[in-house]
């Protein structure tokens, strides 16, 4: 699979679930319905898709050119903070816009997804490189 189509896959599959999850978890949190909160996850969706794809193209140039190869626990770690504290700073603002909140409640819920979030790009990166294979800037 080509770096652009690895990408592109792995971001639409990566927001789908994640519009899900998010749409039901800022119900919870906040007490808005599942449409408000439906137009933020989409919204936020978009974002991250887009940051994704920079995030990712950006982390596989560094990759590259490291000398030791693979995805070791720490470097899975790294990918998946840095890619989460990236849309932290894209998101809270449009949480705090849309659902009328302060940037500090906005971040408290965002913090909740964030924790959330944090564990699923780690599992879902670890069985996407299982199911697609290493890419090319990772293998051996």
């Amino acid at each position: 699979m080509s770096p652009v189509v690895r990408r592109i896959v792995y971001a639409v599959l990566y927001e789908l679930v994640g519009i899900v999850i998010a749409s039901l978890g800022l119900t919870l949190l906040s007490g808005h319905g599942v449409v408000q909160t439906g137009f933020v996850a989409v919204a936020s969706s978009l974002i991250a898709v887009t940051w994704n794809y920079l995030f990712n193209t950006l982390f596989e140039a560094w990759e590259a050119r490291q000398a030791v190869r693979g995805r070791s626990f720490l470097r899975r770690l790294a990918h998946a903070c840095g890619f989460e504290v990236g849309l932290t700073v894209l998101l809270v603002p449009l949480l705090a816009w849309w659902l009328e909140v302060s940037l500090l409640v906005a971040f408290l819920y965002d913090a909740t997804l964030i924790l959330f979030f944090l564990i699923y790009t780690f599992v879902f990166n670890l069985g996407f490189d299982r199911v697609f294979g290493l890419p090319a800037s990772a293998r051996p």
